[in-house]
């Protein structure tokens, strides 16, 4: 966790984005770190935890992290956590809250909200279309038979 929290020092000075540090562990060995890097890349997905589950995930030769820990310096965002569920740790430890980074401007809340309304109603608008099209991957996948679950 220290290492997370001087990850996000830096970033602090060095410009690159936001506050936040993220790495993750195997058996006690960083296999994977990260710092937000969204200014730097002008990429918004850039998040610590992105960046570090990356990181783990070709070091480490796999899509999972199954037996690892992540350590954040901050309690991850809807999209952090989302990728967390599928990368699978067994773990995550974080030092500020959601609440704290609302405090400095970094504020999740109104994504969770938009999460709980009808696609109808969210701010931005969500429309299906050329549903039965879209089907054909689906069924592409269905009948590959050396398919990889995930």
């Amino acid at each position: 966790m220290r290492r997370a929290i001087e990850l996000s020092i830096r970033n602090v000075h060095s410009g690159n984005g936001g506050p936040f540090g993220a790495v993750v562990a195997k058996d006690g060995v960083i296999v994977g770190e990260g710092t937000n890097q969204v200014l730097a890349t002008n990429d918004p997905s850039a998040h610590a935890e992105v960046i570090a589950i990356r990181a783990a995930c070709q070091k480490l030769n796999t899509f999972q992290l199954k037996g690892c820990e992540i350590y954040t310096s901050c309690e991850p965002c809807p999209m952090c956590m989302g990728l967390i569920y599928w990368a699978r740790p067994g773990s995550v430890y974080y030092g500020n809250t959601a609440a704290d980074a609302a405090k400095i401007g970094f504020d999740d809340a109104f994504i969770y909200h938009e999460l709980t309304l009808d696609r109808s109603r969210r701010s931005i608008r969500m429309q299906q279309v050329l549903h039965e099209e879209a089907l054909t991957g689906f069924e592409a996948w269905q009948k590959k038979p050396d398919k990889v679950p995930y």
